[in-house]
């Protein structure tokens, strides 16, 4: 299967590259990845562990090589060996000039970037550019997965609504009504290609592009994958939820570093963030309680992501209690697998001949779309009998 990804620079992208071709040299264990457990038996038949990488990115890096290797020397996140076994693998991966329109003021962080707009296209020439690039790498067994930088929430905007509207905004060139993730998952999803968007942005979420994909017949996914503090959240609130315990607060201070969280201190990149992970409290347990989310760079972490989260309950007589706990995970390494999971469901869905929302890959996303389930154990039932149904 081919890989194009979105942010093919960023330490989870060549980390599921590293990890990808690795599992495909029969040089590691398939430890992380959903698709290979028992439940999903059969699914080699219609999304093989056989990779092709490609991807768009607004950092000037000559290849996926280049930025795995700068990602490693930071964060030593697996063995060395790892890298090298695939060195040659990497430095094939086309990596083209991406768009970063209308993605926020934490985009400053990243450094040096080269893109699109910065070449004084127009929307349609900028649509066209991915478009083309993307077909060049493109053929049936090909999947679109968004890795980018948070982006700030999008303005509200009239041609959001229809496809036809959409299209009238590229046409005349309202680039103050789009962003990079809206723009990708469009040209994507016109090529016919399945697509996922892993980052709280926007992407296919809005009416005319969830429209386009059923015109096109195309399955996509999103949004912001649930890989740390918010997977604990959505697996241990329900037990709260089933012995009828009341939540009466719930904070979450969540510190990071690395190019992620350099983006995220910036607070119109960090507003997105926020909102999709305070939600699911409510979505959990019908009710809202109050809560604090917090998102701080804490540039010594790199890559590491670490929660401390404080719940405050109430029980039997009235009678208040607390619970703690602590995620200390490594973004890249729980991420990495996820997203080749989600393109082997996209690719098998695909194969399946479904089109539009694939709601029932909720479970890997923190705002799943077209469902208000985040609990972690109802969506994995979910996608176990989706699978076991259409398998």
């Amino acid at each position: 299967m081919k890989l194009w990804i979105i942010g093919a620079c960023g330490i989870v992208s060549t980390t599921a590259m590293v990890g990808g071709k690795n599992i495909e040299k029969g040089l590691i264990e398939k430890t992380g990845l959903v698709t290979e457990l028992p439940y999903f038996e059969g699914i080699e038949k219609y999304a093989p562990l056989k990779f092709d990488f490609g991807g768009h990115d607004i950092r000037p890096i000559k290849n996926a090589y280049e930025a795995a290797l700068e990602h490693w020397e930071l964060n030593r996140h697996y063995e060395r060996s790892l890298l090298n076994n695939v060195k040659e693998d990497l430095e094939k991966v086309k990596i083209c000039k991406g768009t970063a329109l209308n993605c926020g003021s934490g985009i400053e962080e990243l450094g040096k970037i080269e893109t699109l707009e910065s070449e004084n296209l127009t929307l349609s020439e900028i649509v066209e550019r991915i478009e083309k690039d993307i077909k060049k790498f493109a053929d049936d067994e090909t999947v679109v997965i968004n890795v980018a930088s948070t982006e700030p929430l999008p303005k509200k905007c009239k041609y959001h609504e229809t496809l036809d509207d959409f299209e009238k905004m590229i046409e005349n060139d309202e680039k103050e009504c789009a962003t990079a993730s809206m723009l990708y998952a469009y040209a994507s999803i016109k090529l016919g290609i399945p697509y996922a968007n892993f980052t709280p942005s926007v992407g296919s979420s809005i009416p005319a592009l969830k429209e386009l994909a059923i015109e096109k017949k195309v399955p996509h996914a999103g949004n912001d994958g649930k890989t740390g503090e918010t997977l604990v959240k959505t697996t241990l609130a329900p037990m709260f939820l089933y012995r009828n315990l009341k939540i009466v607060g719930w904070m979450s201070y969540n510190i990071l570093g690395d190019l992620d969280g350099k983006v995220l201190s910036h607070k119109d990149n960090k507003e997105s963030k926020v909102v999709s992970k305070d939600k699911v409290l409510e979505k959990v347990l019908g009710y809202s309680p109050y809560s604090i989310t917090e998102i701080q760079f804490f540039p010594s972490l790199v890559d590491n992501k670490t929660a401390f989260d404080f719940i405050h309950f109430q029980g039997f007589l009235g009678t208040k209690m607390k619970f703690y706990f602590i995620w200390d995970g490594i973004d890249a390494i729980v991420a990495a697998p996820l997203i080749i999971d989600i393109a082997r469901f996209l690719l098998f869905a695909k194969k399946k001949n479904l089109y539009g929302v694939v709601k029932e890959l909720g479970f890997f996303f923190k705002s799943p779309m077209e469902t208000n389930i985040v609990n972690t154990h109802e969506q994995f039932e979910i996608l176990k009998k989706w699978f076991k149904d259409l398998v």
